[in-house]
């Protein structure tokens, strides 16, 4: 075993107090580590951003400008109780609870950041439909070669905080009740509105997949980076491979300052990306063969700024699947690009649930076409005639990964995040 096996450190402590979820697993975090020291919210709400999905300001950067996604995180996928369409009375509750967490806890990545998303089988509730300027279809099949289940629960929430205390204590106010959060009091739980149909976690940030790599779909030597943020070994979420929030929210309608939110469950299988692929190759699967052939690539990119420079690739990719036989993963996703810009916004993180390595794929954008495009763009179905690339094989990163399940949500405006109607 490697050092980090052999005690329990405050991470994975912390991190498998957010897997288990429940009281028991807050008591023992808050036991051991006692309650982290977090400025309230305003008592005046008004200030806030009526864009839910508006977390960029919330997030902290890295010396490149990149932001840093919180590192513990919580999907509760929820199912309305009521046997219609919801009353004002629980549109009051809901709302009071939501109030409640944001004055407990400030809006920023240290204390709570969290969305509320609904389903397209909770507006189908309602007589009229969802106004054009909404694109949130049912989820479906992308490519020929994934069999995923879909998930249609009534409403997503997720959480995100540096402290893994801070989303169990927000997770148990929300559906069990507390008397108060952080010195504030709470009076409303969302208990009888809605309980809850799966519940998924995870993390991102450096050290944290090395330090939980003993799972599924990881090989037995302990392959993942010390300072990965990700299992695959690799940065993410640079500045200018991320579409901007102005770029993915919904510009007109009622659901104006909205946005849509695609959840993909994702299981990793990285025996072959550790034990057999050499670290060039998993450069030009990760990137583009460019990259790896003139080593652009330092480590788990750290030396690549703000952006991957992938834009370059871009043009060559039906050309390096004839020559070189591999395209890469951002190489085949750069071609969707709008003025330049990409079409989602990745909010992404690992997972250990079920003690299988995988991605909790979090994607926003203005409507769910821009998300089903870019997945087609990473298929790269059109490269295989004539070339070494296959459906999955020397195809980017596909071959590594699974589809499990997938959801597609809308993201509200905060003025209209509880339970709304769709018109």
């Amino acid at each position: 075993m490697t050092g980090h096996r052999r005690g329990i450190s405050r991470r994975t402590f912390v991190k498998s107090a957010v897997a288990i979820g429940g009281a028991s697993a807050l008591s023992a975090c808050v036991d051991r580590f006692g309650e982290p020291d977090v400025p309230r919210g305003p008592n005046d709400l008004s200030a806030l951003p009526e864009r839910q999905h508006a977390w960029n300001d919330a997030l902290p950067s890295d010396e490149r400008g990149n932001r840093l996604a919180p590192r513990h995180n919580v999907l509760l996928l929820l199912t309305y109780d009521g046997d219609e369409t919801p009353t004002d009375g629980e549109r009051q509750t809901v709302e009071t609870v939501l109030q409640d967490l944001e004055r407990a806890y400030a809006r920023r990545y240290d204390g709570l950041l969290f969305t509320v998303g609904y389903s397209p089988r909770y507006f189908a509730r309602f007589d009229k439909p969802l106004p054009e300027s909404v694109d949130l279809p049912e989820p479906k099949v992308l490519a020929p070669f994934e069999n995923p289940e879909f998930d249609r629960p009534d409403a997503i929430v997720h959480f995100g905080s540096d402290h893994g205390q801070i989303v169990l204590a927000a997770e148990e106010a929300l559906l069990e009740g507390r008397e108060e959060l952080n010195g504030v009091e709470l009076t409303a739980d969302l208990g009888g509105i809605f309980e809850i149909a799966d519940r998924r976690t995870g993390f991102v940030g450096e050290g944290l997949p090395a330090k939980n790599q003993d799972v599924s779909g990881i090989p037995d030597s302990e392959p993942v980076p010390e300072d990965a943020p990700l299992y695959m070994g690799f940065k993410s979420g640079f500045a200018k491979n991320q579409a901007s929030e102005d770029r993915v929210t919904i510009s007109e309608g009622p659901f104006a300052d909205g946005a849509t939110q695609h959840v993909s469950n994702i299981a990793l299988h990285l025996d072959q990306w550790y034990e057999q692929d050499s670290r060039k190759q998993r450069v030009a699967k990760m990137f583009c063969p460019a990259h790896a052939e003139k080593n652009r690539v330092k480590g788990t990119g750290e030396n690549l700024g703000d952006g991957t420079g992938i834009e370059a690739c871009a043009d060559d990719t039906e050309s390096d699947a004839r020559t070189e036989g591999m395209v890469g993963h951002s190489q085949k996703t750069a071609r969707v690009r709008e003025d330049g810009s990409p079409l989602i916004l990745r909010r992404d993180f690992d997972s250990t649930d079920s003690d299988q390595a995988g991605v909790h794929f979090v994607s926003i954008q203005r409507g769910i076409s821009d998300f089903v495009d870019t997945r087609r763009a990473m298929n790269g179905t059109d490269l295989s005639a004539g070339s070494a690339v296959g459906q999955r094989t020397n195809n980017g990163i596909l071959q590594y990964m699974t589809v499990n399940r997938r959801g597609n949500y809308l993201l509200p405006p905060r003025s209209r995040r509880t339970l709304p109607e769709p018109q």
